[in-house]
This record gives C-alpha cells, structure tokens and sequence, in this order.
C-alpha cells in the first residue's frame, strides 16, 4: 500500500476528552474516509505507527444541518473510527502539537 494512500485513509485523530479517556485503555479514536474499510483503516494505523491492531469499530457521523445568516448549510459525514490495540502498544498524538 502506498504511503500517501494511508495518509488519505486516517483523515485526523480525534482529541476530545471520551478519546482521551479511551487512549488510557489503548483505543484511540480517528476520522477517517467515508468509504474506508475496517481492514484498510487496520493496516494504515498498523504502518503509519507501527503499532498492531486488535480492533477496528467503525461508525458513519451524518452532517448536521447549521445555519449562519439565514443562509442554510450542510457539514459533510465522516466516519470515526475506534482502534484497539495490543497490549504495551501506544500511539502518542500529541507529537507535532504546539
């Protein structure tokens, strides 16, 4: 697999205060393409962090409705992805954050 192609799969980390609850019991939660498969959002985590994986949970976020102005806009679905890993594996997100 190409590494621009994992890079398009795992869109961003999520970093809101359940992932980080969660990142203390080794899942951490990502936003990934629409159409990406469990098994391709497995081996991306697995190459990008070389980390392995033990489950992916997936589920799709429909965008909401937002209006600003009396203008009427629509924010784009994603999927979320939670990740397991194996035991003494851990992914530090917070590299490259200033």
């Amino acid at each position: 697999m190409q590494e621009e192609y994992l890079y398009d799969i795992l869109r961003s980390p999520v970093m809101t205060e359940k992932s980080t609850v969660l990142s203390e019991s080794g899942k951490y939660v990502f936003k990934t393409k629409v159409n990406a498969t469990k098994s391709q959002i497995k081996r991306a985590v697995e190459k990008i962090f070389k980390v392995k994986v033990v489950k992916v949970h997936t589920m799709i976020i429909k965008g909401k409705v937002k209006y600003f102005r009396r203008i009427r806009g629509v924010q784009s679905d994603y999927k979320k992805a939670i990740v397991t890993l194996a035991e003494n594996n851990n992914i530090d997100l917070t590299v490259g954050i200033k």
